[in-house]
């Protein structure tokens, strides 16, 4: 990124966890599905909070939630589940912390059915990021029908937090969406 640039958000002192986040994540395309779980259970987890306070809390989030593994996230007792309800390191919330087990369940489900999560979750863009280039971040809509189909779907599926504004919040932070405004450099990349 060209210094002096305008990031879409992120550019704000103190905030360089946030920048780093801009410039290297946020827009650009995953499709390891490991790296899916994790944005979908961190996605979940913003829900009705600032993704700052996420972003702060992740390497306990992958400590926990042993590295986004889903298979293992899938076999969380609920005593492990209700330990964590007293550690600081990341939201607790009782209904979060069961979600990811039960969305570990149908994320491995849904890796069976379709040969992995990414194959799943990029056939609801045709395989190609939608590529936007909006002039400001209120031009940003928190849904659209393809997040409210996938939601929909995650829905049928089982999984929970998986509403159709989290699920365009996961589709922007997975590179499904490229939201980055016209006039930020890393609309280019």
């Amino acid at each position: 990124m060209k210094e002096n640039s305008k990031r879409c958000f992120g550019s704000a002192p103190g905030k360089e966890f946030y920048a780093e986040y801009h410039d290297k994540e946020w827009g650009i395309p995953v499709y390891d599905d490991k790296h899916l779980f994790e944005m979908l259970i961190l996605e979940g987890a913003q829900a009705g909070l600032s993704w700052e306070t996420i972003l702060k809390k992740r390497e306990e989030y992958r400590q926990v939630f042993h590295h986004f593994d889903p298979a293992k996230v899938a076999k969380m007792t609920d005593d492990e589940l209700n330990l964590l309800l007293e550690n600081p390191g990341i939201i607790r919330n009782r209904l979060k912390i069961y979600a990811a087990r039960q969305n570990a369940l149908a994320f491995l489900q849904i890796q069976k059915e379709f040969g992995s999560f990414s194959n799943y979750v990029w056939s609801f863009v045709d395989h190609k990021p939608v590529l936007t280039r909006r002039k400001s971040l209120k031009d940003i809509p928190a849904s659209t029908h393809i997040s409210d189909a996938l939601s929909k779907d995650l829905k049928k599926r089982g999984m929970t937090f998986v509403g159709s504004t989290i699920m365009y919040a996961f589709m922007q932070a997975v590179g499904l969406v490229d939201d980055h405004l016209a006039d930020c450099p890393c609309s280019n990349c």
